[in-house]
């Protein structure tokens, strides 16, 4: 017969693990939402290109934008797997907090990057710049800058989940740790290195 004592035990238990699978099953989907971005930020600027009397241009013919398809494509990647690893439930051990916190940072600055110099080349086909006698090519290719800033747009989407789950990450690792409990100062005495 189980005493209330055991039984408000195990009911803590069981919505604990509840607790678990709940901030488990968020955390595979914040982890599936970059990859439908960086899928839709791929396609839309594969798909980049514009012929006119002018000329024409394609996302090949500018290396930023070929970088931003390639980190799209590996972010992509990225997503799927870390979803498929955050999901399986397994105790949350210190190499596995290592492993999401290395590569959600590595992921996230590569994805910043590439839509950072992606922007800044789509500024400068918008603006162009003088002082380098660099014109506006935005006039003459306004489907292919359109389509390159909502790119880029949506990239920067997938810069925010990966932003996300950097800190959670981070907090994941870092809170399995202890804050030290106290030192030694210079007057001698013991003190606490973090006081409350």
């Amino acid at each position: 017969m189980m005493t209330k004592k055991t039984m408000v035990e195990e009911e803590g238990r069981k919505r604990e693990g509840e607790g678990r699978s709940a901030v488990r099953t968020a955390e595979t989907v914040l982890r599936v939402v970059p990859m439908g971005l960086c899928l839709a930020a791929l396609v839309l600027m594969l798909k980049n290109a514009q012929v006119n009397d002018f000329g024409s241009v394609s996302y090949a013919d500018l290396t930023p934008f070929r970088y931003l398809v390639y980190a799209n494509g590996f972010c992509a990647g990225y997503s799927l797997l870390s979803a498929s690893y955050t999901a399986m439930p397994r105790p949350n051990t210190l190499s596995r907090s290592w492993v999401l916190f290395f590569f959600d940072q590595v992921f996230t600055y590569v994805i910043l990057a590439a839509g950072t110099v992606s922007a800044e080349l789509t500024y400068l086909a918008y603006n162009g710049d003088e002082a380098v006698t660099w014109s506006k090519q935005c006039g003459v290719f306004n489907s292919f800058c359109r389509r390159a800033t909502a790119s880029i747009g949506i990239t920067f989407g997938a810069v925010a989940c990966y932003a996300v789950l950097s800190l959670l990450s981070s907090y994941r690792l870092f809170s399995t740790y202890e804050a030290p409990l106290s030192f030694v100062g210079k007057s001698g005495r013991e003190s606490s290195a973090f006081p409350r």
